[in-house]
């Protein structure tokens, strides 16, 4: 049974919600993601060109590439997915129980957005391949 989260892009932002209400709802926190996403298209215009421009640029959840990765595919986060839609002005339109599988336009990097929290956790897929060939390993929060 699908569980799709869709919310229209002409529907006002919600306001005076509670946390649970927000994160805990069955949405799992896709539509605050989304709604996070518009405000920053405001605020950043020039980032919300790259998403426009199939760029997966970094955000606040785990999927976006700023390099190229050693490994060229990387798992992401629906709520990402869920923000860089808000940030395109989409529609919001996420099946909970599905990947989806974008590839950015300006790494090339393959990215599986995934319900999946183990695809998630982990850290392998966050090598980054340097300009002169080396590996570097980000260190921090799985979710930066």
């Amino acid at each position: 049974m699908s569980r799709l989260i869709q919310r229209s892009i002409a529907e006002p932002e919600r306001q005076g919600l509670q946390r649970s209400e927000m994160w805990e709802a069955p949405d799992c926190g896709l539509i605050v993601a989304w709604e996070t996403g518009r405000k920053l298209s405001t605020q950043q215009p020039e980032l919300a060109e790259k998403a426009l421009n199939g760029e997966l640029p970094p955000l606040n959840w785990k999927g976006g590439v700023a390099k190229k990765l050693v490994k060229r595919e990387k798992f992401g986060s629906l709520r990402y997915l869920a923000q860089w839609q808000g940030l395109r002005g989409d529609d919001l339109s996420i099946d909970l129980d599905e990947e989806v599988t974008r590839v950015c336009t300006k790494t090339e990097m393959v990215i599986i957005f995934t319900p999946d929290i183990r695809k998630l956790a982990s850290l392998q897929d966050e090598d980054v391949g340097n300009d002169d060939g080396t590996v570097e390993t980000p260190k921090g929060s799985l979710f930066s």
